[in-house]
């Protein structure tokens, strides 16, 4: 059966590149109003998941869909239909000696697997986006999510045939570890495959994959207050770091703060306790934080350095310096998002310079990590790697290009 939708898949591919983009663009316009009109359906779809999901479970939230939610997702489909199309693009263009003119041209990547956890808006962004550059996706969701992902693949499968769309172009395939498999073996079916989840899902699907990956999603994301750090920006930042969004991959996991700043550790955290955020502290912060009465206080181990919590919990580690922050980040960090609050110019200039992940902030908070907030529509995913793509995965990171050489009889010489 998975075989059979993989096949399919890529007869699909090779029909949606021969749609204009404005057949794309008017496509993604009717799902969007689609997706609105069938709320009632997704959100009957939903509360079924939901109830099998306990609720102080941290991914609760990232399962939950309301009309605002659906709302948003629809505005999203929008945005992705105003952009430019990613295809046909030239990105370069020369002319050898001989005559002949070659150009390199972005061309859709074919058939993009996405495999993904309790996130059933991942099911409507991924489609856009991957129909959009002109690819077919075959979507592989959890199985805590599959009432809603069916509910709304539903809703994309009458579009595509309401618009005269090739119907494979969109696939859900089940919740199994078969399909999953099959998927990964999947050689000469899928041009990519894109896992977004945690650490464990991401390290298996990379591990195990015969077909190309992109690593996506996990975040072990770390804000530095340096000694230069102004004390009101920093506090909103690390709140609305942490706090946004508990369980996404842009959550603020670490606080490293200059030990000539502790005094201000407690003002720093004091919005934190208003939404019960456990505090994992070292020694230094946590005698600061025990007798400025922070409320919710554990003494961190080993085992909460490069930890990825996606819950109301967060580490805080007292360095001595700016080298010693650039030296944690080097070690623990995932390579997804790193932020420094500091007034001191050479200093964030350095750290910007010398922190190497995907996205490096001065003065804001990580959760701007976010493909809606860099202007790209919408997000297939946050790469922590640096082959193929990096950082927020638009409509141009699922792209990939060739080479069009055009002559007039030359031949080369032996």
């Amino acid at each position: 059966m998975v075989k059979e939708i993989l096949i399919a898949a890529r007869e699909a591919s090779r029909r949606l590149n021969l749609i204009a983009p404005q057949e794309i663009d008017n496509l993604l316009l009717r799902l969007a109003d689609n997706t609105v009109q069938r709320t009632g359906e997704i959100l009957a779809a939903n509360r079924q998941d939901l109830a099998r999901m306990d609720q102080a479970n941290p991914k609760y939230d990232r399962l939950l869909l309301n009309e605002s939610r659906i709302g948003g997702i629809a505005d999203g489909l929008r945005r992705v239909a105003s952009l430019p199309s990613p295809v046909g693009i030239t990105l370069d263009q020369w002319m050898r000696p001989n005559g002949m003119r070659i150009s390199k041209v972005s061309v859709p990547f074919g058939v993009i697997g996405v495999i993904y956890e309790a996130r059933p808006n991942v099911t409507l962004d991924v489609a856009a986006l991957c129909l959009k550059a002109g690819s077919a996706v075959v979507l592989k969701g959890g199985s805590d999510a599959q009432m809603s992902n069916e509910a709304i693949v539903r809703i994309i499968a009458d579009t595509l045939a309401e618009c005269g769309f090739p119907a494979a172009a969109a696939q859900l395939l089940p919740p199994s570890h078969e399909a999953t498999a099959e998927m990964l073996d999947a050689t000469g079916l899928i041009d990519l495959i894109i896992p977004r989840g945690g650490r464990a899902l991401i390290d298996f699907v990379r591990d195990r994959s015969r077909v190309p990956v992109i690593e996506t999603g996990a975040g072990v994301c770390s804000c530095y207050f340096h000694s230069s750090g102004d004390v009101e920006k920093g506090r909103n930042i690390i709140f609305n770091a942490k706090t946004r969004r508990v369980s996404v991959c842009n959550a603020l996991d670490v606080l490293l703060i200059d030990r000539s700043r502790l005094a201000d550790l407690p003002t720093l955290a004091a919005p934190l306790a208003g939404k019960n955020v456990t505090i994992y502290a070292d020694n230094d912060a946590y005698a600061v934080l025990m007798e400025g009465s922070y409320p919710l206080l554990a003494h961190a181990t080993g085992d909460d350095r490069g930890r990825e919590y996606m819950d109301y919990k967060m580490a805080v580690e007292t360095v001595a310096s700016i080298d010693e922050a650039l030296d944690y980040i080097a070690r623990y960090s995932s390579r997804h998002s790193e932020s420094i609050v500091a007034e001191d110019r050479e200093a964030c200039a350095r750290f910007m310079r010398e922190v190497d992940a995907a996205c490096v902030y001065t003065n804001l908070p990580t959760s701007f990590t976010d493909g809606g907030q860099f202007g790209f529509g919408a997000e297939i995913g946050i790469s922590t790697q640096k082959l193929h793509a990096r950082g927020p995965m638009g409509l141009r990171e699922i792209t990939t290009y060739k080479y069009l050489i055009e002559g007039n009889g030359q031949t080369r010489d032996s």
